[in-house]
């Protein structure tokens, strides 16, 4: 049977249209689309009100925000993609701040000692978390929460008993300073932007995390510990084990913040990482991730801190009103939700 040129024509322009639909589809069912396209309106927003938005040099400042808001998202993400919670993660971060200051000052006198003490601390409670979710059978809010609730008292109380104040004594003059800071809290300069080296750090976490869902036996596990439990389980995944090493990511992330804080300021006020856990679990959401687990990435996460970290000095250099911004995350937070399950009902 002959097939007339019109009718190659049209085989051949349908084919491209179904190559088209395909690709199309598979961008639309990646978890950080929607992030991305919020990342580019609040962009144009504050470009357009915001005069510093304009200029390289206020990138310094909004940058340095979303890496500082970046590092536990990423370990949140992750977690959040196996299908828990963790509302530890911000009084983590200055749990494992404090743990350094005050094993440097009060027993080692050296800050590096310090810095092990606080891994081994950060490991631990996220340790402690996963354990107590594995044994317990609780869930993850429940559990969370009340560890959160207990490292929120103990910093205050833990550090007024050994220094007498709710702050840490100043660490800058310990051995092991110099080093130490050039490590967690050094600063370059590209052009007239001044950056800070845990945004590299933020960068290198995200590429890591990405790798793992992306390439490794270890990430297939991390998604269908979220997805389905009972199925992985059934299919030899160990799950309990990947549950307890989440938490351990996420106290890993928040050491590694600590750590620069702790360089950076010299100090560490007990009272601080109340309610950053609730953005960063937003910037998770905004990014993609799924509330039941299952589904997510770490470059969302990482476009969900960039979103944050653009309104949170976009405010700020707008002249608004700075009680907007946690409007503003609840907003985005239920636009995320919204948004995420409208496309895995129609694409997935």
């Amino acid at each position: 049977m002959n097939v007339s040129p019109s009718d190659k024509v049209s085989e051949e322009s349908f084919s491209k249209r179904q190559r088209f639909s395909r690709i199309a589809v598979n961008v639309i069912k990646r978890p950080e689309i929607g992030s991305i396209g919020g990342a580019i309106l609040v962009f144009i927003v504050f470009f357009t009100l915001a005069e510093p938005f304009r200029s390289l040099g206020p990138w310094s400042t909004i940058l340095y925000q979303t890496a500082t808001l970046g590092v536990p998202a990423v370990g949140v993400a992750l977690l959040m993609i196996g299908g828990q919670f963790d509302l530890t993660a911000g009084v983590g971060v200055v749990t494992s701040a404090l743990a350094g200051a005050m094993f440097t000052t009060q027993i080692s006198g050296n800050l590096w000692f310090g810095v092990v003490f606080a891994l081994f601390v950060s490991l631990l409670i996220g340790a402690v978390n996963g354990i107590l979710l594995v044994k317990t059978k609780l869930h993850s809010f429940l559990v969370t929460l009340g560890t959160f609730l207990m490292l929120q008292g103990g910093n205050i109380a833990i550090t007024k008993l050994v220094t007498g104040r709710v702050s840490t004594t100043d660490i800058s003059t310990f051995p092991g300073f110099d080093s130490a800071h050039a490590i967690f809290a050094a600063r370059f300069h590209i052009f007239s932007l001044s950056i800070s080296i845990i945004l590299v750090y933020w960068l290198v976490l995200v590429a890591i995390a990405t790798w793992i869902l992306t390439r490794t036996t270890v990430g297939n596990w991390i998604f269908a510990v979220g997805g389905e439990e009972s199925s992985a389980r059934a299919v030899g995944v160990p799950v309990d084990k990947m549950k307890i090493a989440l938490y351990m990511g996420v106290g890993f992330c928040g050491w590694l913040l600590g750590m620069h804080e702790l360089m950076a300021y010299q100090t560490v006020a007990s009272g601080g990482g109340k309610g950053n856990e609730l953005l960063y679990i937003a910037e998770a959401v905004v990014g993609g991730c799924l509330l039941t687990g299952g589904y997510g990435s770490a470059i969302g996460s990482a476009v969900g801190a960039l979103v944050f970290g653009m309104t949170t000095q976009g405010i700020i250099y707008a002249n608004w009103n700075s009680n907007w911004f946690m409007f503003f995350v609840g907003l985005m937070l239920l636009a995320a939700t919204v948004f995420n399950g409208w496309v895995r009902r129609r694409v997935m």
